[in-house]
């Protein structure tokens, strides 16, 4: 099955709504310029709502391995995703403490050994590329390196998605899991719930293709 991500939680109305809609993982942005970010406490306060088969994910960039760690410890977060210029050291040392999902901005240049080096990682979440931007650009990564990668990786795609695409890309790509963010929002931070469905109902369509 593939895994739901939805990102950029910022308010438990809205986690609720996607755990609801059949959501695997929520992800909580704790990136301080990020137009989603989400404070420690109010990220707690959700995080206790929340079901217990259902995973929270922090997203951090470049932030010291000390804090990811703490942070994930104190919230009981189910896993780090790194969404950044982090290395391979980085990630192994935080590995030993959490789960670690890096992720990476992929255009067609893109060299797939790259993940090679990264082998403390869980998984690996593609995203697009854009200049001077960690993700959340609405732009679409690459599907045909992401699908290069899934053959023999974990693989997270984002980038893009929304309900008119997602159940393409899940046919074509055949990822281990998929992200959203913007696509199912009526606004930076705050979710469409019917968006959220029907985006949840595209992912299951296309995994029975």
């Amino acid at each position: 099955m593939v895994r739901v991500k939805i990102c950029g939680i910022t308010n438990a109305a809205d986690a609720l709504a996607a755990v609801d809609a059949g959501a695997n993982l929520l992800g909580f942005n704790f990136y301080e310029k990020s137009p989603r970010r989400v404070t420690e406490d109010a990220a707690a306060k959700i995080r206790l709502r929340l079901r217990k088969e259902v995973d929270a994910v922090g997203i951090f960039v470049n932030a010291p391995t000390a804090d990811v760690a703490a942070l994930c410890k104190s919230l009981k977060l189910d896993a780090a995703q790194l969404h950044g210029d982090e290395t391979a050291e980085t990630v192994a040392e935080l590995a030993t403490s959490v789960p670690v999902v890096k992720a990476f901005r992929v255009d067609p240049s893109f060299d797939l050994k790259i993940l090679n080096n990264y082998p403390g990682a869980f998984a690996f979440l593609f995203d697009a590329a854009l200049t001077g931007q960690y993700g959340g650009t609405g732009h679409t990564t690459d599907w045909d390196a992401a699908r290069r990668a899934a053959a023999r990786h974990r693989i997270i795609l984002a980038g893009g998605l929304k309900v008119e695409n997602v159940a393409a890309a899940v046919r074509i790509v055949r990822p281990y899991g998929i992200d959203v963010a913007s696509g199912v929002e009526s606004k930076p931070g705050k979710k469409d719930h019917g968006r959220l469905r029907e985006f949840i109902q595209e992912v299951r369509r296309g995994e029975r293709k």
